[in-house]
């Protein structure tokens, strides 16, 4: 069975690569075996899979690219795959972006909807004078719902794919700028974003003490927030306090949110060096850096902060570690670079 399978999914791909007919039955035949194979089984097929993703046109690779975010989902490899399917939501990304000023410049209005509008000739002959190739632009603009749910899964499953990525913000400000046009665009923007093996300085304002900390897969600073307050409250060479409970902890790491979400409140506010404050809205990213080092400062809170357990990207494992505290005395060299915070 296993070499049937993937004799369908070569002849799928070859279809979808040469605009085959024969593309429309294969596809949901591949589909719906491939929902009773194991894992090790469809990592037999994720080089293909990559293949195809990476050469067919984007109305039909995305669908590929749909299956294989299914695949990763239900525990498959990312290998072979990973970087095709966001190699193609970038570049359907450049091509939507010029898709929405196209359309923009030819009406006045705003574009179709990429997931409720479908392909004609009457928007092809609307972009036509504004683009070279206005049928592959819109292929792209109707496809891009798709590659972005795929590109999505694989951010979220593939920490070496987010430690490869380049020019990660630029790429974080196309796709986030397709975000009122597709909401899903918005979601890979956010994880091109996501730092991975990125060193922290925390420093305690109240006590002049210091810990450094790295983190991996924080999707926001709910997240870092929170796990900042497992590491630090009540344990040894830490701060005083009552950390939140194992639960919480292990849902902002990989685990499960605990039903009906419980609340947790806020045990301090956190301040960047700049004495700016790090809003739990924003992401790591955000934190600004002193001499190559981003600096997180923990003060008393100004008003009881409280929020929902769970992780904005709940595919995406977080992790933070504590690797060293500082004394005071070893922080004088920090201190002069840190600013009061701003009210």
């Amino acid at each position: 069975m296993d070499e049937n399978f993937l004799q369908r999914v070569h002849a799928m791909v070859r279809a979808a690569t040469a605009e085959d007919q024969a593309f429309s039955d294969l596809m949901p035949q591949v589909m719906k075996e491939s929902q009773g194979l194991p894992p090790v089984v469809l990592n037999t097929a994720m080089l293909k899979m990559g293949e195809g993703i990476t050469a067919a046109p984007p109305n039909l690779g995305c669908w590929l690219a749909i299956m294989v975010g299914a695949w990763v989902e239900n525990g498959a490899t990312t290998f072979g795959v990973d970087e095709p399917v966001l190699n193609k939501a970038l570049d359907v990304a450049g091509t939507a972006a010029a898709f929405a000023e196209a359309w923009r410049k030819a009406t006045g209005g705003d574009p179709p909807s990429p997931s409720e509008g479908r392909p004609s000739q009457e928007i092809v002959d609307t972009l036509g004078p504004h683009l070279p190739d206005p049928v592959a632009a819109m292929l792209a603009w109707f496809a891009m719902e798709r590659f972005a749910l795929s590109a999505g899964t694989m951010l979220a499953k593939s920490a070496d794919l987010r430690a490869g990525i380049s020019d990660r913000e630029g790429k974080a400000a196309l796709t986030g700028g397709l975000a009122e046009h597709c909401e899903q665009m918005g979601w890979v923007a956010g994880l091109l974003r996501v730092l991975d093996g990125e060193r922290l300085l925390v420093l305690d304002r109240e006590s002049g003490h210091g810990w450094t900390v790295t983190i991996g897969g924080i999707g926001d600073n709910f997240q870092l927030h929170t796990l900042l307050a497992g590491a630090l409250l009540g344990r040894p060479g830490g701060l005083p306090g009552t950390p939140p409970e194992a639960e919480i902890i292990a849902c902002f790491l990989d685990a499960e949110t605990p039903p009906g979400r419980p609340i947790i409140t806020s045990p301090w506010n956190l301040v960047d060096a700049h004495g700016e404050w790090i809003y739990n809205e924003g992401v790591p990213a955000d934190i600004p850096a002193v001499n190559g080092t981003r600096v997180v400062v923990l003060d008393p809170p100004p008003y009881e902060r409280s929020f929902p357990a769970g992780r904005r990207y709940p595919l995406l494992t977080g992790s933070l570690d504590l690797n060293g505290m500082h004394l005071p005395e070893d922080l004088n060299g920090w201190w002069p670079h840190i600013s009061p915070v701003r009210s």
